[in-house]
């Protein structure tokens, strides 16, 4: 049987919906009117925006008191996405603002949960390179010494655990054209560099600094140079 994209497409068809998601692509949860002013639309018509994007399933949305906050909906979606992205066109770059935005999210940056951009391809090049991830037929898997050197670093994978999240995936960098990993090692290496303060997240979009101490440790571990990350 075959699949109806219509509705997907629809919900991808407009500009505002784009950008919500690209916002929404690092997995925050964002309030309705803080997509509204990134995407410079009244607050009723994001409202109808957002309707379409959870009637799509694209986007859920949850009420904190007066406010709705919207995500989202999960790994699959932000991973389907992200291979959307390799198929689309780059958005034109008008501002001083938009580009620097533009060059944040390509040194590095979120995808949902895990590190994307140069930085995400760099540390999954690396970890191949020395070893801690075996690349087979387009999969990712890590291998015993893997396991060991994230431990050093305090990076404990338990592969044993129940999870329906696979422990390693590889997933297509939109900006790199090439892939950075995902699954549980991608968020564990994410949120271990965000509490060492290696990055930082962009207060206005899903981009991230790399500070001085985060440029000297992935040299260190990884010998990723990209002088510094900053943009």
């Amino acid at each position: 049987m075959g699949r109806d994209f219509t509705a997907l497409g629809h919900a991808l068809s407009a500009a505002a919906r784009s950008t919500m998601l690209n916002l929404l692509m690092d997995g925050s949860s964002r309030p309705a009117s803080e997509l509204a002013a990134a995407a410079r639309v009244s607050p009723s018509t994001a409202s109808e925006h957002l309707r379409i994007l959870v009637d799509a399933g694209l986007v859920s949305a949850t009420s904190r008191g007066r406010q709705r906050f919207y995500r989202v909906k999960d790994p699959a979606v932000a991973q389907a996405l992200e291979h959307l992205g390799t198929l689309c066109a780059e958005t034109p770059v008008v501002s001083y603002r938009q580009s620097t935005d533009a060059r944040r999210l390509a040194q590095a940056r979120l995808c949902y949960d895990h590190l994307a951009g140069r930085l995400g391809v760099a540390l999954t090049d690396s970890m191949t390179a020395m070893l801690w991830l075996s690349a087979e037929e387009g999969s990712l898997w890590v291998t015993e010494t893997g396991m060991d050197g994230l431990a050093s670093l305090g990076i404990v994978l338990l592969s044993d655990q129940p999870s329906r999240r696979p422990l390693c995936r590889s997933c297509p960098d939109w900006t790199e054209r090439r892939p950075h990993v995902a699954g549980r090692l991608g968020a564990l290496l994410a949120g271990h560099a965000l509490t060492q303060e290696w990055v930082r997240p962009a207060a206005r979009s899903r981009g991230l600094t790399i500070t001085p101490h985060g440029a000297a440790a992935f040299k260190l571990h990884w010998g990723v140079d990209l002088q510094g990350g900053q943009v």
